[in-house]
């Protein structure tokens, strides 16, 4: 496996991971919710943040994600994928090439938050609402230095 910068031309490989993944782990979403987040992800979120790429030897993408400023915005691997290495492969580089230092979770995704606090982040806040203002709590994680 190899970790690589995303090209704007994966762009939408990615967006179809995102959908795969996100409709394994986020089983507390609306089908509204991923209806009015897809083309919000696609056409502006990628964009916002520096993407890396985890790819099989095959080049075959099998996760992704995405930094601004010190946060991962967006960490997304396909469902075949899970449980192989692939998120903490993709963690640990952008840890150690971006700085990254913190993370928010969705409080309902247990699996990440156990993912996180196994890579050594820990929780130092809460918010009721998401980002887009919705009621999916957020955890913020740090990393425990």
């Amino acid at each position: 496996m190899k970790v690589e910068s995303a090209a704007n031309v994966e762009h939408q490989q990615l967006i179809e991971i995102w959908e795969a993944s996100v409709r394994a782990t986020h089983d507390f979403l609306a089908e509204s919710d991923l209806i009015e987040l897809k083309p919000l992800i696609l056409n502006e979120y990628f964009k916002a943040v520096s993407l890396s790429v985890a790819k099989s030897d095959d080049d075959k993408i099998l996760g992704f994600c995405g930094v601004s400023d010190g946060n991962i915005e967006m960490l997304f691997i396909a469902p075949e994928a899970r449980g192989q290495g692939v998120g903490a492969s993709l963690a640990r580089h952008v840890i150690s090439t971006q700085g990254v230092t913190k993370v928010d979770v969705n409080e309902q995704n247990e699996q990440a938050l156990g993912f996180y606090k196994h890579l050594g982040f820990t929780v130092i806040g809460r918010s009721p609402l998401d980002g887009q203002g919705k009621p999916y709590p957020l955890l913020h994680m740090q990393l425990s230095l």
